[in-house]
C-alpha cells in the first residue's frame, strides 16, 4: 500500500488472498484469505473496530468509558488495540485455559484481563463479563449479537473477496463459525451479489454444535442460557465456543449454509505445520482446520474451481499450545551434528585456554572524583542498597527481577547509559569497583555499605537467608519469599548446565 495513514486503525482490512501451490490438487485453484495481515494479526481486528465506532456514532459508548469483553484472545487483541488508539480502558474475560501469549498481548496494550475458571468454558467467561458490565456501567461489546460485527464484515470482507474475484468465478467459500460475524458478514453478500457461490462452514468433528441441528437455549437479549449439550472440549480456539452464537444461528436460519465440514483436531495441527513448511505460510490451529476443511472440499470439486479459504489468525498466538508441542526449544540431534561439523563455536568443546600475560596487569587508574562517587552512594543511608549495573546485561536483569519479586527497593548506577558516558564517567566509576571489590565483571551489590558481591554472590546470599538478615539490618523487612531459589530468575540460557 502506497500511501501515509492517520493512524493504526486505517491499515485494518485489505488482507491478501494467496494461491496455495503445493498442498491443493493441481486440477483445483485454492486460495487463502490471510487475516493475519491486519495490524494485530488476525481477522478480529475488524470486529473490534466496527462495534467500536457504530458504539461511538450510537452514543452507547461514550468518551472515556470502560469497554469489557469476553473473548478467547483475539478479539481481546484487536479490541486493546482500537481501545488504545481511541483511548478507552478496557477490561476482558477469557477462560484460563486459551493461551498465555494472548494474555500477555492484551496486557501489553494496557488491558485488564479477567480469568474464569476452564470449567465454566466460554459461557463462564460472557457472564463474567456481563456481570462486570452491569455492576459498573461499563460497555459491553456483545461481538456473538451486536450487527456491527458482522455490518463491517459486509462493508471490507465481502467487499474485498468479490474486488479480488472480479474477474474469476468462486465457487466456493470455505469459514469457521467464531463469533459468527464473518459468516453472516460475507455469506449474505455472497449470496446477493455471487449466488453461485457455495457458502462451507467447518467446525470441529468432536463437537458439532451446528451441525447437530439442535438450537441453542437463549436468553431475552439473545445471549446464550448454557452450553450447548452437543459440545465437548476441542482444539481451535477461537473457532467455535459453548454455545451458537446468535449471529451463526441467523446465517443457518436464512440458509446460506450450503455445507457443514467436520474437522479432525489432528488434521487442524497437521495442515497448520504444513501451511509453514510447505507454502510458507504462517497461520494458527484455526487456520489449520479451515485449509483441511477446504482441502476436503478440494478433493471434489470440479475441475478448474476457485476456492477461497479464510485465515483467521497468525500462528504466534499458539506457542503455549499443541501447536508448538513438538517444535523443541533445544537443538536436535540432526541440529546437533552440523553444529559438530566444524570445529568452533560448540558446546562439547570447551574453547582453548587463553596464556597468561607475560607481566602483571597494572591496576587501573583511579580519580578522586570517581573514588568519592562510589563511597558516597553506598554509605546513602536513605538508599541502603545499591546495585552498580549495565541497562542491558542478562545477569543485572536477573538480579533486578529478583529485587522485583520481593519488593526490595535499590539504587542502580547503570555505567553504560548515557548519563554516566560523558568524559568516561561510568568507566572511572568501573575502574574504582575493580579495586575495591577485586573484580572485573558487573553487577556488583552493596546493602549499606557491604559489599555483597555480582549476581551469583547476590543469589547466593539470598538461598542462604544471609541476604534477608543484611537487608533487616538497614530497616528493609524482605516478603516471604518461600522456597524460592535466587537462581530461577537467570535466564534459561544461563541456567547452569
Amino acid at each position: 500500500m502506497n500511501k501515509r495513514f492517520n493512524n493504526i486503525l486505517e491499515t485494518i482490512g485489505y488482507t491478501p488472498v494467496i494461491r496455495i501451490n503445493k498442498l491443493a490438487p493441481a486440477r483445483v485453484n485454492l486460495f487463502v484469505k490471510h487475516e493475519a495481515f491486519n495490524p494485530m494479526g488476525s481477522v478480529k481486528d475488524r470486529l473490534a473496530l466496527g462495534i467500536i465506532e457504530d458504539a461511538e456514532r450510537s452514543g452507547a459508548l461514550s468518551p472515556g468509558q470502560t469497554v469489557v469483553e469476553a473473548t478467547s484472545g483475539n478479539t481481546g487483541i484487536g479490541l486493546a488495540m482500537v481501545c488504545a488508539q481511541k483511548g478507552y480502558p478496557l477490561v476482558v474475560t477469557m477462560a484460563e485455559n486459551f493461551s498465555i501469549e494472548r494474555r500477555k498481548l492484551m496486557r501489553f496494550f494496557g488491558a485488564k484481563v479477567i480469568l474464569t475458571p476452564a470449567s465454566e468454558k466460554g459461557t463462564g467467561m460472557l457472564a463474567k463479563a456481563v456481570e462486570l458490565a452491569q455492576t459498573h456501567g461499563w460497555f459491553l461489546c456483545r461481538q456473538f449479537e451486536n450487527e456491527a460485527n458482522p455490518d463491517f464484515h459486509s462493508e471490507t470482507t465481502a467487499v474485498e473477496i468479490l474486488e479480488d474475484f472480479a474477474d474469476a468465478p468462486l465457487d466456493y467459500w470455505v469459514t469457521g463459525i467464531g463469533t459468527g460475524g464473518t459468516l453472516k458478514g460475507v455469506a449474505r453478500v455472497l449470496k446477493n451479489e455471487s449466488p453461485n457461490t457455495k457458502v462451507i462452514v467447518c467446525e470441529p468433528d468432536n463437537s458439532p454444535i451446528l451441525g447437530s441441528g439442535i438450537r441453542q437455549p437463549r436468553n431475552a437479549d439473545g445471549s446464550p442460557g448454557e452450553s450447548h449439550p452437543f459440545f465437548r472440549p476441542h482444539l481451535m480456539q477461537g473457532w467455535t465456543p459453548d454455545f451458537i452464537p446468535k449471529l451463526a444461528e441467523d446465517v443457518v436460519d436464512a440458509g446460506h449454509i450450503d455445507e457443514i465440514v467436520p474437522i479432525k483436531g489432528g488434521d487442524a495441527l497437521r495442515l497448520s505445520r504444513e501451511l509453514a513448511q510447505q507454502e510458507g505460510i504462517f497461520a494458527g490451529i484455526s487456520g489449520g482446520a479451515t485449509v483441511a476443511g477446504a482441502l476436503a472440499i478440494c478433493a471434489r470439486a470440479k475441475d478448474g474451481a476457485n476456492v477461497l479459504c479464510m485465515l483467521p489468525d497468525t500462528g504466534e498466538r499458539y506457542l503455549t499450545t499443541p501447536l508448538f508441542e513438538d517444535v523443541p526449544a533445544e537443538m536436535t540431534s540432526a541440529e546437533m551434528a552440523i553444529a559438530q561439523s566444524t570445529p568452533r563455536y560448540r558446546f562439547d568443546v570447551k574453547p582453548a585456554p587463553q596464556p597468561a600475560p607475560a607481566e602483571p596487569v597494572a591496576a587501573p587508574p583511579i580519580t578522586p572524583e570517581a573514588d568519592a562517587f562510589v563511597t558516597k552512594v553506598i554509605s546513602d543511608r536513605e538508599q541502603p542498597i545499591v546495585m552498580f549495573a549495565l541497562e542491558w546485561c542478562e545477569f543485572c536483569w536477573s538480579v533486578r527481577r529478583l529485587f522485583k519479586e520481593f519488593a526490595i527497593p535499590y539504587q542502580s548506577i547503570d555505567l553504560d547509559s548515557a548519563e554516566y558516558q560523558k568524559g568516561n564517567w561510568g568507566g572511572q566509576i568501573r575502574n574504582v569497583l575493580k579495586v575495591r571489590t577485586n573484580s572485573p565483571t558487573i553487577p556488583q551489590i552493596f546493602v549499606g555499605g557491604k559489599h555483597i558481591g555480582g549476581c551469583t554472590e547476590t543469589f547466593d546470599a539470598f538461598n542462604q537467608g544471609r541476604l534477608q538478615e543484611l537487608l533487616r539490618d538497614n530497616g528493609i523487612e524482605l516478603e516471604q519469599a518461600g522456597n524460592v531459589n535466587a537462581y530461577s530468575f537467570l535466564p534459561k540460557w544461563l541456567h547452569p548446565r
